[in-house]
Order: C-alpha cells, then sequence, then structure tokens
C-alpha cells in the first residue's frame, strides 16, 4: 500500500514547497471576515500541493458565490415556489428557512416567461448557497481561511409584504443589464476572447437603471380585470434577461480560473460548479427569450424574432441568426485561432474578459451593489475587487 504523503513529508519536498510559494502562513484580504488557519496539504496521488493561488481563487469565488446567494434569495423571496406538488421547498440559508413567493402578482409575470419560472429560481437560490457553503467548508478542511461578506449586508431590500427587513448585499431595483450576451453566444464569427463585440438583445436594459423585483406593494396592484400591470411585467422581464446575464458569467469564470489552478482537487472542485452554472445559464437563455413584447417608459422589449436588429433597423437573414429566441445552443466560433475552424463552446475562456476581475466590473456596471441612500456603491466592491485581483495573478505551478 503506499505510504500517505504531504508536502511537508521528506526534506526536499519542504525546500520545493518554499521555493514555490505554496500556500503559508499569512493574512488574506482584509475586511472579508476570514478565519485562521495553517496551510493546507496535497491528496495522496496528487503530487501537487494547493498553492497559495489555488486559496485565492477558491477565496474569490466563494465570495462571488455569497453574492450570487444574496440576490437569488431575494428573487425566491418574491417569486420562487411555494410548493412542487410532492417535493416540498426547503431553502434553507444558515439553519433558517427562506421564505418564498411573497408576490403572487410578480410571479403571474414570471409565468409569462416559463411555468415552471418559480420552481427554477428556488432552485437556483438552493445551488447559490449550496456552492458559497461547500466553498467555505472546502477551504476552512484545507485549514485555510473562509469568505464571509455580511458585514457589508447594507442595502434595504424590497418594500413587499412580508419580506425579511433587513440588510442585503445586492439591490436589484436600479439594474442596468448588459444582454450582449444573447448575440454572443449565437454570433458564428466572433469571440471575446479574440477581440470580438456584441450587440445588446434588449438595449433599453442597458442604458438607465430598471428594478427587477417589485419595489413596494404598489407595484402589485391589480386592474380591474385582476391584471397585472405593464409596468410589474416589465420588472419581471427584467428579471428574466438578469438571470440569464449573472449566470452566464458563471459559466465563463470557472473555467477561465480552472487553467490557473495547480491542484487536481481544486480543479475538480472548480470544474463540478462551474457545469452547474453552465446548466443555470442555459435554462434562462431559453426563458428569457419568452419575455413579452412591452414597452414600459422608456423601457421596449423588442420582438426578438421579428428579424429585425433592435439596436439598429438592420434586417436579414444574418439578424435572425443573431437575435432568433429558439436559437440557444451555442454557434460554432472560433477558438484560439481561426485557422482550427468554428466550434461551439463556452465564450469567453480567457482573460481580461472572463477573469474574476472582469467578473466582478460586470457585477459593479449591473448596478448591483449601489447604495440607494448615496446612489454610491458599498464598501463591498474594494473587498472585492481586492480578491479577484489575488485570484487572477494566480499561476499554474508544475
Amino acid at each position: 500500500m503506499k505510504k500517505d504523503r504531504t508536502v511537508f513529508n521528506g526534506r526536499n519536498n519542504r525546500r520545493s514547497f518554499l521555493k514555490n510559494g505554496m500556500v503559508a502562513a499569512g493574512a488574506m484580504t482584509a475586511g472579508v471576515g476570514l478565519v485562521s488557519g495553517s496551510a493546507a496539504f496535497a491528496d495522496v496521488d496528487d503530487r501537487a500541493p494547493i498553492t497559495k493561488g489555488d486559496i485565492a481563487i477558491l477565496t474569490f469565488l466563494s465570495a462571488l458565490e455569497q453574492v450570487e446567494a444574496d440576490l437569488w434569495i431575494q428573487y425566491a423571496e418574491l417569486g420562487g415556489a411555494t410548493n412542487q406538488g410532492l417535493s416540498p421547498i426547503d431553502l434553507v440559508q444558515n439553519g433558517k428557512k427562506i421564505v418564498t413567493g411573497l408576490a403572487p402578482a410578480y410571479i403571474t409575470g414570471l409565468l409569462q416567461l416559463d411555468g415552471d419560472m418559480p420552481q427554477y429560481i428556488a432552485d437556483n437560490t438552493d445551488d447559490e448557497i449550496s456552492h458559497h457553503a461547500f466553498l467555505n467548508n472546502y477551504l476552512q478542511s484545507k485549514g485555510a481561511k473562509t469568505a464571509d461578506l455580511s458585514q457589508f449586508a447594507i442595502l434595504p431590500p424590497s418594500r413587499v409584504t412580508g419580506v425579511p427587513q433587513h440588510g442585503r448585499l445586492t439591490n436589484l431595483k436600479q439594474l442596468t443589464v448588459d444582454t450582449s450576451w444573447w448575440t454572443r453566444y449565437r454570433s458564428a464569427t466572433q469571440n471575446p476572447d479574440l477581440g470580438g463585440t456584441f450587440e445588446n438583445a434588449v438595449p433599453d436594459l442597458a442604458k438607465g437603471q430598471h428594478p427587477a423585483i417589485p419595489v413596494s406593494d404598489d407595484d402589485l396592484v391589480l386592474d380591474s380585470m385582476g391584471n397585472i400591470s405593464n409596468h410589474l411585467q416589465a420588472i419581471a422581464n427584467t428579471a428574466g434577461f438578469h438571470f440569464a446575464f449573472v449566470e452566464q458569467g458563471g459559466s465563463s469564470l470557472y473555467p477561465t480560473l480552472a487553467q490557473k489552478v495547480t491542484n487536481l482537487e481544486v480543479l475538480r472542485v472548480l470544474l463540478s460548479i462551474g457545469g452547474s452554472e453552465i446548466m443555470h445559464f442555459q435554462t434562462w437563455q431559453d426563458k428569457a427569450g419568452n419575455a413579452t413584447n412591452i414597452t414600459d417608459g422608456d423601457l421596449t422589449f423588442p420582438n426578438l424574432n421579428s428579424g429585425i436588429d433592435p439596436n439598429n433597423g438592420a434586417s436579414g437573414s444574418e439578424v435572425a441568426d443573431l437575435f432568433q429566441t429558439n436559437l440557444i445552443m451555442p454557434e460554432p466560433t472560433f477558438l484560439l485561432r481561426q485557422e482550427l475552424g468554428p466550434v461551439s463552446i463556452i465564450r469567453p475562456t480567457g482573460e481580461p474578459a472572463g477573469g474574476a476581475i472582469g467578473a466582478v466590473q460586470s457585477f459593479v456596471d449591473d448596478g448591483l451593489f449601489i447604495d440607494s441612500a448615496t446612489n454610491k456603491n458599498s464598501g463591498i466592491v474594494k473587498v472585492l475587487f481586492r480578491l479577484a485581483e489575488e485570484a487572477d495573478e494566480a499561476r499554474r505551478r508544475l
């Protein structure tokens, strides 16, 4: 039987450990609520120990998953399922049950996108909570410090009756949603890793600030026929596109950072979680295509099946290829270099487009961290950028 070994067995391994800058004692980014601990150990069959860069990547991902869990909990509170037949809804965070489905009129708007939207919202919420919890548990199991951004949970939630009125990490009431992922995955000639640029599917969402959740009970008022308002449907449509925006980011972030890790078990963790992010994105991309063609003030959701480019009015088969709603499979495009030919891929998977700093910047541009009291970002942004820099600086060591 092979004798168990760690990176500290033997003088040569200790010297190699120190020379290559592997995990050692030292503080991670200040202000992230970290737990102290000793350096991590390698698995029996993995000769590459967990490096400082591996820990930086895991810490950043745990922090970002906490952000995602926070925003998905807000969506679930208002639009999540309250039952799913014989299988109960069991959303729990830190031992506390999460109330769901508090805004039936909002759910009516979401159901225009798909009859299973409330269930999918609840499931996605559960997944993000599990990602953050697992990554922290894994970090702690390796003697590393865990991420906790709860000190930045200061942003007010929706005022809809029943919503717990404690501070949140994210603001879903003033979003500027980038929908260029829609044309990015439909383009046969462009790749952001090769300098490609992409149009928005809903140009109006990319300018101004728009709520993706009902702000108060006033948004939930029905007309005399029992119908929801155009405004509330626009809120639900915005949420549908925002769901996909959030999850396409994770679809690229995990494979981008996976290329930087050294330890095989850490690589397995990233590939395993990253795959679920891709499944989320595929689901939400499909549902966003069902958003109703409506106008609410300065926000219009165009008919993406009209064959007309909502950005410039162009028409033709090339336009249809970029906007048609049922084209949800990743269109083959160029990877690495054009002479290799097109291939269906996740994109981007390289820096800067797919890296940690890019992920944080996209959330900042989205308006997720705006404090409505000051109209400025909360202090979480500075910490996330610091963690992102450390993650992007990681390099695979052989």
